[in-house]
Order: structure tokens, then sequence, then C-alpha cells
């Protein structure tokens, strides 16, 4: 494909997720199970019709419920356990890729800062 193909699409980039300035995000007091977590995050690229988001999201220990959106992430550092309604149970550290369902009810148990990249579908 030519960029003329994707006259809108930024230009193609590498940044290092350890290093990225992260900002401050909304997190639900409804959905703090336990702890105080602080959630912080960054988009780095959403598509023209909002249907594909990507980007950097992270969150301090604590225990958190959530609904999920269709998602594929990897995690670069700090470790979770996440607890998938009516499904498995997932310890996710450095390195793991996970898919989450649209609509899965998630329980997520922060042990130590977690920081992933992601890529989410609506």
């Amino acid at each position: 494909m030519s960029t003329s193909d994707h006259p809108a699409a930024p230009a193609s980039f590498s940044i290092s997720v350890a290093d990225v300035e992260l900002e401050a995000d909304d997190l639900d007091p409804e959905q703090i199970v336990s702890g105080e977590p602080v959630v912080t995050g960054k988009v780095l690229w959403e598509s023209a019709d909002g249907k594909q988001v990507r980007g950097i999201w992270q969150i301090t220990p604590g225990v958190v419920t959530d609904v999920e959106a269709n998602e594929l992430f990897v995690v670069v550092s700090g470790r979770a356990t996440v607890e998938v309604e009516g499904g498995g149970t997932l310890e996710v550290g450095p390195g793991s890729a996970c898919v989450l369902r649209e609509g899965d009810r998630t329980t997520w148990t922060v042990h130590e800062t977690l920081r992933k990249a992601y890529h989410i579908s609506y």
C-alpha cells in the first residue's frame, strides 16, 4: 500500500513503552474493590472512526473490576491476576500477551504496578 491509501494516517513511529510519560486517567470509584489503585495512560493512535485505539496503560497495586473491550495487550512490566467471570484466571507479567473479549467481566488483582501496550477494537 502506498501512503496515498492512508492520507490521514500518521507517520510510522517507534517508542520506548517503559519511558512514555502517561497522563492521569479517571478510575470510577465503584470499580475499586480494595487498595488505592491509580490509572494512567496515553493514546498513541486512534482510527478516524474511533473504532480502533492503540496506546499504553498503567495501574498501581490494588483490586479493580472492569467490563472489557475487544483487546490485545502485551505486559511490559508488573504483574497481575485477571479473573474472567465465567472463564479462567489469567496470570500476566512481563512479556505476557493477553486477549480479552468484548463484554468480559473481569477482576484485576494488581500485585506490582502493571504497564501494558494495547490495541482495542470497538
